[in-house]
């Protein structure tokens, strides 16, 4: 396995996954509230494909989904501190490297860097893969498998 490539894409997936910490929690209230808007079955429901009533599946739905979610969003806790144990693992000028390379990418992040960092482009780039090998032995402490 490749740890540092995996490292990279734990990096690339960061933000996204921190602000499923957020959209997550909003979906099961969401749900929740759905599920209080269903009523309860009828005696004289009419049988859907299952052998119970649509309102029946639908409240089953409801459930399945905010179970799934709730795994998710431990899943996703577990994840987003693991990545920042890893990135409190390293000092803030390699903190910002990771940042502008693999996070917040954009365009001209070496030359931003550069810039803000007083140095050449081939020093901006041996800081991102230090800073970078230093995340993956905070994450895995190693880099072969």
């Amino acid at each position: 396995m490749d740890w540092k490539q995996e490292a990279a894409d734990k990096l690339l997936q960061y933000e996204a996954r921190r602000q499923s910490l957020e959209n997550i929690p909003a979906e099961i209230r969401r749900l929740e509230l759905d599920y209080t808007s269903l009523r309860s079955s009828t005696a004289d429901a009419v049988p859907s494909h299952g052998n119970g009533s649509r309102r029946e599946d639908a409240m089953l739905t409801n459930i399945v989904r905010r179970e799934e979610l709730a795994r998710q969003l431990e899943s996703a806790r577990a994840w987003v501190a693991m990545t920042d144990g890893g990135l409190s693992a390293l000092d803030e000028e390699d903190q910002l490297v990771l940042d502008r390379f693999f996070v917040h990418r954009r365009k001209g992040a070496c030359e931003q860097l550069c810039e803000e960092l007083d140095r050449e482009k081939a020093q901006v780039y041996r800081r991102r893969d230090r800073a970078l090998r230093r995340f993956t032995l905070a994450l895995y402490g190693g880099l072969e498998s």
